[in-house]
């Protein structure tokens, strides 16, 4: 009988606390999330905003599935609270249930917002980031340059970072006063759309010089990339203009990613019309991943 009692007493004191948690991290939820979208809306310029999307949206909804799952927890855990018994047996299998509960929540969340949520995230950033901007002066809508425009705005060491991709500028003027304002965003080493999956998850695993700049003219820039959900590659080629070439060569070190003393895998095709194409790789498992894509690649 005593022991009975004690196990009721228990049960009762467990169920309380798997409520006040339940409703607690309910609670925490909600606040990370209102708290996320009311410091995203102090922020008023457009460039503010894509900086701050960029930086904390995914790890605030992180946070905010974390709490969730955690009182989808404790909700599983109140199952039966009023009409049985406890039981050792009962009480194991329900714990278990409810951890496997919150990890489906957490999982499935977790996969969106790695796999499914960039793709909605940049439709957004692109948004703000073409936004046309306002003079503060004079209220004015401003005009964003061209390419081949934006140089004259542009420092030598800005120019720099934007021809080996590790930087792109934008540049807005109001023609009618000639007001400037410069924009600083991540260069195209950040995730790009894959073809084939359609997520933001393709990003630069090799980068080859196919022709290296000199004082005289251009070189030629092969960026290889992989995507890290479906792992399929693809190559695009880019221009190095002029001397960027040693910053570029600075800051991307040789390395032996294999461990077997091979610092390079040298790759030669010759194509049925005589087209001869060299490709470089840092390590034979990323040689072994191109070939395989490259045989299922239709002739064209």
């Amino acid at each position: 009988m005593e022991e009975s009692s004690a196990a009721d007493g228990f049960l009762y004191v467990w169920h309380t606390i798997m409520i006040i948690g339940a409703v607690g991290f309910l609670i925490m939820a909600i606040v990370t999330f209102i708290q996320y979208k009311v410091r995203l809306a102090a922020h008023k310029e457009p460039k503010d905003k894509y900086d701050f999307i960029r930086n904390h949206e995914i790890r605030n909804y992180k946070r905010f599935f974390i709490f969730l799952s955690i009182s989808v927890a404790c909700i599983i855990n109140t199952y039966g609270m009023s009409s049985i018994e406890f039981h050792i047996i009962w009480f194991a299998v329900r714990i278990f249930i409810s951890l496997a509960g919150a990890l489906l929540v957490g999982y499935t969340a977790l996969l969106i917002l790695q796999y499914y949520y960039p793709t909605i995230m940049h439709k957004k950033l692109k948004k703000l980031r073409y936004t046309p901007r306002i003079n503060p002066e004079n209220g004015h809508e401003m005009r964003l340059l061209g390419e081949h425009e934006e140089d004259v705005h542009l420092e030598e060491g800005m120019q720099a970072e934007e021809n080996i991709f590790s930087v792109d500028y934008d540049v807005w003027v109001d023609e009618s006063t000639g007001y400037t304002k410069i924009e600083k965003y991540p260069g195209h080493l950040e995730a790009l759309q894959c073809n084939n999956c359609g997520f933001y998850t393709m990003k630069v695993v090799r980068e080859e010089i196919i022709e290296p700049p000199t004082p005289e003219k251009d070189g030629e820039l092969i960026k290889h990339y992989q995507c890290e959900y479906c792992k399929s590659i693809r190559a695009t080629q880019f221009h190095i203009v002029r001397d960027s070439y040693q910053n570029w060569a600075a800051s991307h070190p040789q390395h032996d990613p294999d461990g077997k003393g091979i610092g390079m895998v040298r790759i030669e095709i010759i194509t049925t019309g005589g087209e001869r194409r060299i490709f470089e790789f840092q390590s034979t498992d990323q040689a072994e991943k191109f070939l395989g894509e490259y045989e299922n690649t239709p002739a064209g």
